[in-house]
């Protein structure tokens, strides 16, 4: 029995118009039909590719525009804060300055330079993930730079802190002993004659220890007390006229000489900026000024070297 080929089926599609017009059909085969479905797929697959590439690379444009803008701002971020940095670099630098004045103040040892640089070292450790990622790029290896610069400034704050903090507690245990130091001169006027082993006696005319500094002043010139103390002498002594001595504690004395007056009473404890006396031409002189004496545990020494803001001009 012989096979017999199927017939070809065909849609038939009719045309109906609006209005009065006739209809028509058309005769379409099946084949024909699926061609049809298949490259209307295609196309309307092409043409969402298409639409999705388009939107996709319209979104990459525009996070790549703005990564670009984030970049640059972090660029100008990274500049400012290594400019404070540096601001703040030098602010440490006066500070440190400072914190040598106070220690020399409050009677501490000073810190070793190297020290105050506050270096570290040891074994590194592995570097974080994160920071692998940031040494890859220029802006990172900027950030790393500058965050081990930061590190090491609080190093160096923190050692300063610890040093203000040790002067402030030893100034604060020891504040009687610094209101009792002669740090202020006792009069105002010119330096006339300094400390010396040997000078020329103005009116004896022969070489003669000075164990004072003379300070010229006009008579009646107010004489202070140079720091805390209790009056231990009030009298007239031969050479020196009138004169006052202060007993300070801690085995230091002053002595102030040639006054015209004196205002304090033996026994009399004075403060710092006290008038006890003043200035004259008593004893053996050749005109007006003080004759000012310190004297540590009985040996003398230079005033000038307990004198903070000296305001006698040389």
């Amino acid at each position: 029995m012989k096979n017999t080929p199927r017939p070809a089926r065909n849609w038939t599609v009719v045309l109906v118009p609006e209005g009065s017009g006739a209809s028509r059909e058309v005769q379409v085969s099946r084949r024909l039909l699926r061609g049809g479905i298949a490259l209307a797929g295609i196309l309307g697959v092409i043409t969402t590719v298409g639409i999705y590439t388009a939107v996709t690379s319209a979104i990459d444009q525009s996070q790549l525009g703005r990564l670009e803008r984030q970049y640059g701002t972090l660029g100008q971020e990274l500049s400012r804060m290594q400019t404070r940095i540096g601001d703040l670099s030098d602010t440490l630098n006066r500070i440190n300055e400072l914190d040598r004045d106070v220690r020399l103040l409050a009677g501490l040892p000073l810190i070793d330079p190297a020290i105050r640089l506050a270096g570290v070292g040891g074994p590194a450790e592995p570097p974080s993930e994160a920071d692998v990622i940031l040494s890859e790029a220029g802006l990172g290896r900027v950030a790393l730079s500058t965050r081990s610069t930061l590190d090491g400034l609080i190093r160096r704050a923190r050692i300063l802190s610890a040093s203000f903090s040790e002067a402030v507690d030893s100034m604060e245990s020891d504040q009687n002993r610094l209101a009792r130091l002669p740090s202020i001169m006792p009069t105002a006027g010119y330096l006339s004659s300094g400390f010396s082993q040997s000078r020329m006696h103005p009116v004896y005319h022969e070489p003669m220890p000075h164990y004072a500094i003379d300070i010229s002043a006009p008579e009646g010139t107010p004489i202070i007390a140079p720091a805390r103390g209790r009056v231990t002498m009030v009298g007239v002594q031969v050479g020196y006229g009138n004169i006052v001595t202060l007993d300070h504690g801690n085995g230091i004395q002053t002595r102030y000489a040639h006054c015209s007056e004196v205002l304090v009473r033996q026994g009399q404890i004075v403060e710092r900026g006290d008038e006890i006396a003043l200035v004259g031409h008593t004893g053996v002189v050749t005109s007006d000024h003080l004759h000012y004496e310190v004297k540590v545990n009985g040996r003398n020494v230079d005033p000038r070297g307990f004198i903070f803001g000296n305001v006698i001009v040389d």
